[in-house]
């Protein structure tokens, strides 16, 4: 169990909050996991304040957990404010990056009504996410677990839904979705999977290095994911080299069940 930040506080620094009580956040998260790096890298963004309590994802969880969370994901966030909410539940990634970046608007998502063009950002930033989750995300585990012609035509596959589906929408990252100098929930949502495409094209062994030269060719894309792997929040919690490991021991412990 860690702490993050200061306890005490009137609330976020970096948005303006509905309210100006600072919650207690207690986190449940694993430093490998990227769905939970999502999280804390809303919670650092933000500059929220929590406690942060590790839960080890490679023993049966404890009922403890369970209690909190029944299907014993991370991340898993324990939300209080003072005289308003007691100690509220949030689980699954995406929703509580949203409902973070929601209760404290901010660079990464702007309120509904802070601008007349606030809910048209929001709406791109979401159809960013959907497009990302839906079309893009899923082929790296296809491409990791493929062998042989069809690894190199899943490749193929995932390069030409990237250079589809999203190259055209950061056409005006400068160098963050829709021109923003400052990290939005397109790159929180995104940022541990791109973390992990570059250490894995790297390592060469868990995906090709011919795909990182195809999607190095794609130009808005490049750019935005070198931006945003260079970042200081979406590289905090990664380790590298464990998380190289675990995935590849990961992978030989689920062919061999086959």
């Amino acid at each position: 169990m860690a702490t993050n930040g200061t306890t005490n506080g009137t609330s976020a620094t970096n948005g303006h909050s509905t309210h100006n009580i600072a919650p207690k956040i207690t986190f449940y998260t694993n430093h490998r996991c990227p769905w939970a790096q999502r999280a804390a890298i809303t919670l650092d963004e933000l500059n929220l304040p929590y406690e942060e309590v590790i839960i080890d994802l490679d023993t049966p969880r404890p009922q403890w957990y369970l209690d909190i969370n029944p299907r014993g994901l991370v991340p898993s966030i324990k939300y209080s404010v003072p005289g308003l909410l007691d100690e509220e539940i949030i689980t699954e990634s995406a929703v509580v990056s949203q409902f973070l970046a929601d209760a404290f608007p901010s660079h990464l998502l702007p309120a509904s009504k802070e601008s007349p063009t606030s809910a048209l950002f929001r709406a791109r930033v979401n159809f960013f996410n959907d497009t990302w989750s839906n079309k893009v995300a899923p082929f790296q585990f296809q491409v990791m677990r493929a062998q042989g012609e069809e690894k190199d035509a899943k490749v193929e596959e995932w390069v030409k839904a990237v250079e589809k589906e999203i190259e055209p929408l950061l056409a005006h990252a400068k160098p963050f979705f829709g021109g923003s100098e400052k990290l939005t929930l397109a790159e929180v949502l995104a940022a541990p999977f791109l973390l992990r495409w570059n250490t894995f094209i790297n390592d060469g062994e868990l995906l090709p290095k011919s795909l990182g030269e195809k999607l190095g060719a794609l130009p808005n894309f490049s750019k935005w994911q070198k931006a945003v792997i260079a970042e200081s929040n979406v590289r905090k919690v990664y380790d590298e080299e464990a998380i190289l490991a675990g995935t590849k021991k990961k992978l030989k412990e689920m062919a061999a069940k086959k």
